[in-house]
């Protein structure tokens, strides 16, 4: 197997050096993936008008949602291909890799059909309004036919970071985002397509993406994909073991914003709107935790593999010690800069005051979230998917809906980010003491699924 000069071994040399150097392209990426959102929205809102604008947003929630699961058994993807790369198991590798390529291509092509034929179901019962409906179908139908490109450029990304190469897939993004930002005006308005345009610059975008990123992955990193085959029993049962509770934890993530979100909606359009502007900062906040959480998974999941635990216990010290560093600093930037990062998505006085009051009650609880992103990271490279599941339903269920709930009904609208901060400390006390306590080292990949 050929491998790529971009591929990092994380089971020897210097770790905080290799976190970082390991760490920007992953950011980037995904910094990109949400300017990708971003450009869609404002193509769509100044092209079409915001009829439009909502129609997309709503088409979002539900696309997540949906795909929800596939990216949580595609994270599980990572623990399991990091570890036969660390155990240097090559046929394992080989394996593991046609499992996931199986599986997930399945899920992602009947959840496709399923989507295309219900998506007015299921938009009518969001509550989606009349006059935004029929655009609102039309985009989500068509962003059902082009799942499955959606889905691939990112499997393919998952993979290449498992084998510790996080540069390459900044490419497919790039590719992806440069063609969406040049094809958005040009479907919507030079071929007069409106939103369904818009729809079909994103599949093109991410076709040509997907193939790209498939070929180069196969030509020229050594990755072992072969035409998908049904895999041997015991690589289905271990995949279902990780994946299925890897898949249940994004629902729960993802159901929970949208119960929040109930709460938010009963104080009225200015606090929904104020609300709405500031999860979009919110979204670039989280990024240096959702990527060291992604980083540390990659990392100690080559190290475990490789039965290395004295350099899993210093992963966690130095991805602790980054996010802590890296979320006080962008606590304070958030703080400060609260009121203009929020006039850029809207320019309504009581709007704006009410989006900046909550980034900055909220900004000084992000260092405990990062807590819980590392933490989850290294637990989650050990394959002990179940315990993060059940982590999550607890941060979400037991802890943050409630408490913003309460928080709400006490407080008013301000208890809405007072609530969401109490439950991201108690949340990163419940991470820290499975960490230090549970039987998560326990758990074993790559023996069980050879």
């Amino acid at each position: 197997m050929g491998h790529s000069s971009n591929q990092m071994d994380f089971t020897e040399g210097q770790i905080s050096k290799k976190m970082l150097l390991f760490s920007w392209p992953i950011f980037f990426a995904n910094l990109l993936q949400t300017s990708y959102q971003f450009i869609d929205s404002i193509w769509v809102g100044n092209l079409i008008g915001s009829h439009a604008l909502a129609a997309i947003s709503i088409s979002a929630t539900v696309v997540f949602t949906i795909l929800s699961f596939i990216i949580g058994v595609n994270g599980a993807s990572l623990t399991v291909l990091s570890q036969y790369k660390g155990a240097k198991d090559e046929e394992g590798l080989k394996k593991a890799l046609n499992t996931f390529v199986f599986v997930l291509g399945t899920l992602t092509i009947v959840l496709g059909i399923i989507g295309l034929m219900f998506a007015e179901t299921i938009l009518i019962w969001l509550g989606t309004p009349d006059t935004t409906l029929p655009m609102a179908v039309s985009y989500l139908q068509l962003n059902f036919i082009g799942i499955v490109f959606l889905f691939g450029y990112n499997f393919i990304g998952t993979v290449l970071r498992a084998m510790g190469d996080s540069k390459t897939p900044i490419r497919f993004v790039i590719i992806a985002v440069i063609l969406n930002t040049i094809l958005d005006p040009l479907f919507i308005s030079g071929f007069n397509m409106g939103i369904e345009g818009a729809a079909l610059a994103t599949i093109v975008s991410q076709g040509i993406a997907f193939l790209y990123g498939l070929i180069y992955s196969i030509t020229k990193t050594g990755v072992p994909f072969t035409m998908p085959t049904i895999p041997e029993k015991t690589q289905f049962i271990a995949l279902f073991r990780m994946g299925l509770p890897s898949g249940l934890s994004m629902m729960v993530i993802s159901a929970g914003v949208m119960a929040i979100m109930s709460v938010v909606t009963t104080f009225g359009e200015e606090v929904v709107a104020g609300f709405g502007a500031a999860q979009r900062i919110d979204s670039l906040i989280m990024l240096p935790a959702m990527t060291l959480g992604s980083a540390v998974n990659s990392m100690a999941g080559q190290n475990i593999g490789a039965q290395k635990w004295d350099r899993v216990s210093l992963i966690t010290k130095s991805g602790l010690f980054l996010i802590g560093t890296v979320t006080v600093i962008i606590s304070c930037i958030a703080f400060i800069f609260a009121p203009i990062f929020i006039a850029l998505f809207v320019n309504d006085e009581s709007t704006i005051e009410y989006g900046a009051r909550y980034l900055r009650l909220v900004a000084f609880f992000y260092p405990f979230l990062g807590i819980n992103f590392v933490l989850n990271g290294i637990v989650r490279a050990a394959g002990a998917f179940f315990p993060v599941l059940i982590l999550n339903i607890i941060s979400f269920w037991v802890l943050r809906y409630p408490l913003t709930y309460w928080f709400a009904v006490w407080l008013g609208e301000d208890g809405i980010a007072l609530g969401m901060g109490v439950s991201f400390i108690i949340s990163s006390l419940f991470a820290s003491g499975y960490y230090m306590f549970g039987n998560w080292h326990k758990y074993a990949v790559v023996e069980k699924t050879e």
